[in-house]
């Protein structure tokens, strides 16, 4: 972990980050055990998903532009207050009935609203709170956060669904978010440069910055365009139809959370393998690592069991932790810091917007073709796209960056 945690602000800003995503982890199997609950249909399930990720398609860009004009934390603050205020009334819908599917769709558009504008400004804050040369031990404490409450909030989701309901746990991740909050407006940070805030002109001046940034990178672009139909045909079906398939033949709540716990044990062996790691061809890595997100349609494809589908949730996870850190870090290092909210956003934004489709269509395409159809196209295409991109010259020449000497060298803050 290097020095990185010696950081009061990364310090800070850490704690109340792992508390959140602790609350969303388990917030997951909740509340999609409170749809099945109230509307018993995967398809309901998948629109809800959906309704998370459309905000996310609709607003990200601009919000990448607003977070580098105004403020990365200022920006974060907002979407945390606004995540906690959604959370906090599904709460106590779940509580009071079944609550109606356009209850579930309106609040999951705000959550997903909150999503927009924290997202992007999460990479570019972690420039500010993190030494330059511990940027990549940054961001695999960022994925081990996620993988420890991948493990943790699926698991302890599984046992209070079943005992107290759905409501407690939404209830729970309300209160994650004010935390996140409190964090974020104990951090040390210089004032906002003073800059032309006010006009529609000049934020779409930096939007069109920030593409004309994310479109000179080849590899980036090309990536995100992977990752777009990626999400589509590969990531969403496991999202979408494995809750669905653990509900119908795995074996409930309980074993589902399992499942996404040994998919959180990947990650953390995956993220305590990157703490330290300087490779040369960071993006190589990143590629090599892709393969292992297919894993787990394979054995959904075949009918298996539950002892198969955990282990290759255990490879997913671990894979998806040391792409998501090589990743983050090389965007980092090669995007300047003044741009990279707007260009994390440009980056992201294909991939939602493609990857949403995946979330309303898989539920009616299983009922037409089979689920075990639908997890084998995901299967097959993020084996050949991976294979397909780790070629390509403009990936394979991106090499590791370490900052300037007065960047590393900068003292942290106790």
């Amino acid at each position: 972990m290097g020095n990185v945690l010696a950081e009061r602000n990364f310090r800070t800003f850490y704690l109340g980050y792992v508390t959140s995503l602790l609350g969303t982890s388990m917030s997951g199997v909740a509340i999609a055990w409170a749809v099945l609950q109230s509307t018993r249909s995967a398809t309901d399930l998948g629109t809800v998903m959906a309704a998370n990720v459309v905000p996310q398609v609709l607003f990200m860009t601009f919000a990448g532009a607003i977070a580098d004009r105004f403020g990365r934390r200022r920006v974060m603050l907002g979407a945390d207050m606004l995540r906690c205020c959604a959370q906090a009334a599904l709460a106590g819908a779940v509580l009071a009935g079944h609550p109606p599917l356009w209850l579930f769709l309106l609040l999951a558009w705000l959550r997903g609203t909150g999503d927009a504008f924290f997202t992007p400004a999460l990479s570019a804050l972690t420039v500010e709170i993190a030494p330059g040369n511990q940027l990549g031990n940054a961001n695999s404490l960022f994925g081990l956060a996620s993988s420890v409450t991948s493990i943790a909030g699926p698991s302890l989701s599984g046992v209070l669904v079943a005992f107290a309901g759905p409501a407690l746990v939404i209830a729970l991740d309300a209160g994650s978010y004010a935390i996140s909050v409190v964090a974020l407006g104990a951090l040390r940070l210089p004032p906002v440069p003073r800059r032309d805030l006010h006009g529609a002109r000049a934020l779409l001046s930096d939007v069109a910055e920030g593409w004309a940034d994310f479109r000179s990178r080849t590899w980036l672009w090309v990536t995100s365009l992977q990752w777009a139909f990626f999400n589509l045909i590969t990531w969403a079906p496991w999202m979408v139809l494995g809750p669905v398939q653990g509900r119908a033949y795995l074996g409930g709540a309980a074993v589902w959370g399992a499942i996404m716990a040994a998919q959180g044990a990947g990650a953390i062996t995956g993220g305590l393998l990157c703490l330290g790691r300087r490779p040369r061809r960071p993006m190589v890595l990143a590629m090599l690592a892709m393969f292992g997100y297919a894993a787990p349609d394979i054995p959904m494809a075949l009918h298996a069991g539950a002892l198969w589908v955990a282990p290759a949730a255990f490879a997913c996870g671990a894979c998806s932790a040391l792409s998501s850190a090589m990743f983050s870090t090389t965007e980092q290092q090669q995007i300047p810091a003044d741009r990279l909210a707007r260009v994390s956003a440009l980056s992201m934004f294909s991939s939602y917007g493609i990857g949403v489709i995946g979330y309303g269509i898989d539920g009616p395409l299983a009922s037409a073709i089979g689920a075990p159809a639908v997890f084998a196209a995901g299967a097959c295409y993020g084996i050949l796209s991976s294979a397909i991109v780790l070629s390509l010259p403009s990936v394979r020449a991106i090499r590791w960056r370490e900052p300037a000497a007065s960047q590393a060298a900068r003292p942290t803050r106790a």
